[in-house]
């Protein structure tokens, strides 16, 4: 068995830097905070339809279950909000910030092969 010094940034072992931790976590509050505002924004486009009983005929439905965003500080958990129709009118929401299907920042990606 080798002993070997080359720290795997995926898995740390122990090692912690609060700064990144930090970094990290506030990075995470911020997206999540700019993903709310695109939605409030996504869900203002449906202000005016209503339902035959006066409902609003789209809302928030809860997210999707959290999934890892590679960022440049380390990975970052990102909950996407759901949202449903209840008139039968397509309504999804895609966030701009953070597509559906992407799992590294654009700055990340091109630095990888």
């Amino acid at each position: 068995m080798e002993t070997t010094n080359i720290v795997d940034f995926a898995r740390r072992d122990g090692i912690t830097d609060a700064l990144t931790d930090l970094l990290r976590k506030k990075g995470q509050q911020l997206i999540a905070t700019a993903v709310e505002a695109e939605l409030v924004s996504y869900l203002a486009q449906f202000a005016d339809l209503r339902t035959e009983a006066g409902h609003a005929a789209v809302v928030r439905n809860g997210h999707y279950p959290a999934r890892p965003f590679q960022t440049d500080i380390g990975p970052v958990n990102v909950r996407i909000p759901k949202v449903r129709s209840k008139d039968g009118t397509p309504a999804t929401f895609c966030s701009a910030l953070v597509p559906p299907y992407v799992r590294r920042t654009k700055t990340l990606e091109a630095a990888l092969p």
